[in-house]
């Protein structure tokens, strides 16, 4: 069963939300949020990229960065533009690309529940950037940005989900990326529908965000240490999330750029690619992977559809039938020498909300040797990984698009 609960959202006032918003502060580098804060004394990002508070070349990273967060998160909560709500609430949180939406519930997520792996990840994490995101947490004592969940459909929520959003959102604004966000707060008669339905859900999936997740039950973990009264119901016990049902999502693909042939000329990598693959040249235009197993190659001008041959994948094993498994054991292991996803520099990552006209652009530009792009991965498929507690190789999934920070916050004391 997961265990949820509503909470006292902190939020900004209908008249300042597209003020105060903004992207996650891990999809832009401080001097992008430098430039999209400029002149804008509301947005969030003086809370969760305080850097851009200092002279440009301020390492994010520096005491003083965390203690300016603090006292800027405090300012936005003086000045009214940032407001605590007098009850606990569920909310309801829809995001609008390419004409389809998907809706999530705001809730707060119970860090045992991640603790013992009833909150599933599928991708590992990184010390350094947990200890980041603990120290944001332990500094404001808030959950300011949200990790975003998958639940599996549940009839109860989506009936909940529908009879709000029938009614007036709190918020409902296009942002400067073309993105739609609205925000409903649940009616309280709700909360018990809610918080019961959840414990009939027996796991919660991290779509996006498995770095924010950790910190976050990680530092309510402390707390509890800490805490020689502790009764296990306080605030810090549970983190900030988004749910939404599985359903509701779709995963984009994550494409890979290349800096050399390792050695080979053109005509020999697409030799050595036709020991294993069914090439295909499909000329000058952009050509998109049409199945799983297939990919698109971009090479010397020319796209090609690459198709896995048969025996070459082991569709029992729900790490190997990875399309991503596939290309890095047999394209980027065997034929280009590239073993390790996370730190060889010779390759580059590309996410598919960029298009494979990015691809086509980083090779022409000669700065890359060639491109791959690859079919999306599957919610089913990131589940089922889960579930049997595997992990995926890095660089398999892209969220699009990401949560809005600052459109609720949710701190640690009631």
């Amino acid at each position: 069963m997961a265990k949820v609960k509503p909470f006292k959202g902190i939020r900004p006032p209908q008249s300042m939300v597209e003020e105060v918003a903004s992207r996650p502060y891990d999809v832009l580098n401080s001097d992008e949020a430098r430039a999209e804060a400029e002149g804008n004394p509301k947005t969030l990002y003086h809370i969760i990229k305080p850097e851009i508070d200092f002279e440009p070349g301020t390492d994010e990273h520096d005491p003083r960065v965390y203690d300016r967060a603090v006292a800027n998160f405090h300012d936005f909560m003086a000045k009214g533009w940032l407001v605590k709500d007098d009850k606990p609430h569920y909310y309801i949180y829809a995001q609008t690309m390419d004409g389809r939406t998907q809706y999530g519930i705001v809730l707060a997520a119970w860090v045992d529940d991640y603790m013992s792996g009833r909150i599933k990840k599928h991708e590992l994490t990184r010390r350094d950037k947990e200890e980041d995101r603990m120290k944001h947490v332990r500094v404001n004592n808030a959950n300011i940005e949200p990790v975003f969940f998958a639940f599996p459909d549940n009839e109860v929520l989506e009936e909940v989900i529908a009879s709000t959003t029938k009614t007036q959102p709190e918020y409902d604004f296009v942002a400067p990326d073309g993105f739609g966000h609205t925000f409903w707060i649940v009616d309280e008669s709700l909360n018990d529908t809610i918080t019961t339905a959840f414990e009939a859900i027996p796991h919660l999936y991290i779509a996006d965000g498995h770095h924010r997740t950790a910190a976050a039950a990680l530092v309510g973990a402390e707390k509890a240490k800490a805490n020689p009264d502790h009764r296990g119901d306080e605030e810090y016990n549970f983190f900030l999330a988004v749910a939404f049902p599985s359903s509701h999502l779709k995963i984009i693909d994550y494409n890979r750029v290349v800096k050399d042939l390792n050695g080979f000329t053109p005509e020999e990598f697409l030799d050595k690619l036709r020991e294993n693959f069914e090439v295909a040249d499909m000329g000058a235009e952009i050509y998109q992977p049409s199945a799983l197993h297939n990919f698109s190659l971009y090479l010397g001008g020319r796209w090609y559809s690459l198709t896995a041959l048969p025996g070459r994948f082991d569709d029992a094993d729900p790490i190997g039938v990875l399309d991503v498994t596939i290309s890095s054991d047999l394209i980027l292991r065997d034929i280009l020498g590239i073993t390790d996803l996370r730190s060889d520099k010779r390759i580059d990552f590309v996410g598919g909300i960029r298009g494979l006209g990015e691809l086509k652009r980083r090779v022409d530009s000669g700065e890359m040797a060639v491109a791959l792009a690859l079919y999306p991965v599957s919610m089913k498929q990131l589940m089922d990984i889960a579930d049997s507690g595997n992990i995926m190789p890095p660089k398999t999934t892209w969220f699009e698009p990401k949560l809005r920070s600052g459109l609720v916050i949710h701190s640690l004391d009631d």
